[in-house]
């Protein structure tokens, strides 16, 4: 765990676990390519077939896993734009299974499994039909009109099972992209609503004080200067304090992640003298976590300014929990809407959420998953 200032990004990790050990997918079903190998070792062509098919063999296995880490790490296929490269990769593949044919037989077929799950999950849906029709059309015919073509209806059942298979799941991680999208959309569409009746009313009630004061200030002005004098100073107070706040809910639409917002509100915190102090690492939280996440830390940054008089912010962020202790007044009487907000949206988000008495002095606001 780290101590730094909010003005400060957090650190974000150099790689992810997919990105280090997601080749590890591919390798494992190098396991299948068994039966080519088998086939090699048994086959009685010409010894250049035989290098040649150990070789299309070795490169197909170094394609096949490169070519998925690179959709991996890229995030191409599945309804995005492939990688670039990637149909060069998957043409390659073609070429080495080909090759493999005059000294593997039948048994190249075996190839085809690896090429269909490739053009279903690294390209595009255009290329899963249509490699899935062309596997099944080869493997139909070979079987149908080779000597010993009846011994391969068994492929043929596994290509046709790969095929629904890869059409299934394929379809279903599409959809649930397009869903979380979807919902993400809406999440940040209600979030912005929720900053905008937030605006209103700060500007609102900010605006009808300040020009009460001011009206009762050019009244006393003749008769009790010391007083208007007062009056004027409490103006200042919450016009300072409708500015801070009016910027501390700007900062928060315009912050799309976690760490952004986290960076908005130190820089808001920083801004009206309050000292912060950020532990944890932001991608200690989920995308979908940090997003709730944001909006009760921007929400808590309100409150903050508006109400705590507090001198120094601690943000605390775990995995799955983030807490925000100030060192002000505590919790006032009752629950404003404000605090009923961060209530409901942690609600929604399937996390616990407090708000209590800090142990020492001041408020403590904790949401954890």
């Amino acid at each position: 765990m780290t101590s730094t200032t909010a003005a400060a990004s957090p650190r974000r990790v150099q790689a992810s676990h997919w990105d280090r050990y997601g080749w590890l997918m591919a390798v494992v079903w190098m396991c299948f390519l068994i039966y080519p190998l088998l086939a090699l070792l048994e086959s009685s062509a010409p010894v250049g077939w035989i290098v040649a098919g150990w070789g299309a063999l070795a490169l197909f296995a170094v394609l096949y896993v490169v070519g998925f880490v690179r959709g991996l790490r890229g995030e191409g296929g599945l309804g995005r734009p492939p990688v670039r490269g990637q149909w060069t990769i998957f043409a390659a593949l073609v070429v080495c299974a080909v090759v493999s044919v005059p000294a593997e037989g039948g048994q190249a077929l075996s190839f085809l499994p690896f090429i269909m799950s490739f053009a279903s999950y690294a390209l595009t849906r255009i290329a899963h039909w249509a490699t899935f029709a062309g596997a099944v059309i080869i493997v139909g015919l070979y079987a149908v009109l080779a000597e010993n073509g009846p011994g391969y209806v068994t492929i043929l059942a596994i290509v046709v099972l790969v095929g629904i298979v890869n059409t299934v799941s394929t379809w279903l991680i599409v959809r649930s992209g397009e869903a979380e999208q979807l919902g993400l959309e809406l999440a940040m569409s209600e979030g912005r609503e929720h900053v905008a009746r937030d605006v209103h009313d700060l500007i609102g009630h900010s605006l009808t004080v300040v020009s009460l004061k001011a009206q009762l200030a050019r009244r006393l002005i003749d008769t009790d200067p010391e007083q208007a004098r007062r009056e004027l100073a409490e103006i200042e107070s919450l016009a300072a304090e409708a500015i801070a706040g009016v910027r501390s809910t700007v900062a928060g639409t315009r912050a799309s992640s976690f760490d952004e917002q986290l960076a908005a509100s130190g820089e808001v915190l920083r801004s009206a003298g309050i000292r912060t102090l950020v532990e944890g690492d932001a991608t200690a939280l989920s995308p979908a976590q940090g997003l709730t996440a944001s909006w009760i830390l921007r929400e808590a940054t309100t409150n903050i300014l508006r109400h705590s008089e507090a001198s120094t912010v601690t943000v605390l962020i775990g995995p799955g929990s983030l807490s925000v202790h100030d060192d002000g007044l505590g919790p006032g009487e009752g629950e404003g809407n404000g605090v009923r907000g961060m209530r409901e949206r942690a609600a929604a988000a399937g996390a616990r959420f407090t708000i209590a008495p800090a142990a020492e002095r001041g408020t403590r606001v904790e949401v954890a998953w």
